[in-house]
């Protein structure tokens, strides 16, 4: 079974159309996706649409914090501009796609592999991983030996051994990584429609179960087009500019 893994789509119609591209030159059998289907970009109903179709066909999916906030709507408490963006944002969707969102459940569990958004320990209250100490404390939340994380858009890896020993590293692009049966293991794909690590590319992980390998793909795609449309949305300049830098 080989897996690709997608998370932080975020409105980004663009670099998923980029990513699906990419991965159906890859042999796939199916997709996970790890949520925040929406916000920041400017075209949520159509992410949305196609996130409901890979779920019809077998995917699981999680809930993000921005699904949630797109749901929920905006609270009194909210920086101005994240209000805006979450006004917005259900201002395009219809309540058939909302209501998708909402029944989007916390967490999935497929045998041995766990699929969450933010984190194990607590995945409805979005702490982030920020690095080793949080990956273990997400490890020892879950008797999963794979978790797949979102929320962080910098891709990397953290293992932990039967010794107790972590580690973790930046993967490079394209290289297979043999994930070794004797260790515990949580990914994290970076995001597809707003990578902050410097690099605008899409980000996203193919897991292939059989092989017990895994690698992570960068995917060039047309952001100054997405920019574009944030801009003509109305939306805040800054979420525009910061797709050219991957920041």
């Amino acid at each position: 079974m080989r897996t690709a893994v997608l998370t932080d789509l975020h409105a980004n119609r663009e670099a998923l159309e980029a990513v699906l591209e990419h991965v159906a030159g890859q042999a796939v059998d199916g997709y996970a996706l790890l949520g925040d289907f929406v916000g920041y970009g400017a075209d949520p109903g159509w992410v949305v649409d196609r996130v409901r179709e890979l779920v019809a066909a077998g995917a699981p999916a999680v809930q993000g914090n921005h699904d949630l906030a797109t749901v929920e709507g905006a609270s009194p408490e909210m920086r101005p501009e994240p209000r805006q963006v979450i006004e917005w944002t259900r201002s395009q969707l219809s309540a058939e796609q909302i209501a998708f969102l909402a029944r989007l459940p916390a967490r999935h569990e497929a045998g041995k592999v766990l699929y969450v958004h933010a984190n194990a320990w607590a995945p409805l209250e979005w702490g982030y991983i920020l690095g080793r100490m949080d990956a273990m404390r997400s490890l020892h939340a879950t008797r999963a030996r794979i978790t797949f994380c979102g929320h962080v858009h910098e891709p990397r890896l953290y293992h932990l051994s039967t010794t107790g020993k972590a580690a973790d590293f930046v993967p490079t692009p394209g290289v297979p990584i043999p994930l070794l049966p004797q260790r515990r293991w949580l990914v994290i794909p970076g995001s597809v429609g707003q990578p902050r690590d410097g690099d605008p590319a899409a980000c996203y992980a193919i897991h292939d179960e059989a092989e017990g390998s895994l690698s992570f793909w960068r995917v060039p795609y047309d952001h100054e087009s997405a920019a574009a449309k944030i801009r003509a949305a109305g939306l805040p300049p800054a979420l525009a500019e910061r797709l050219a830098h991957g920041v």
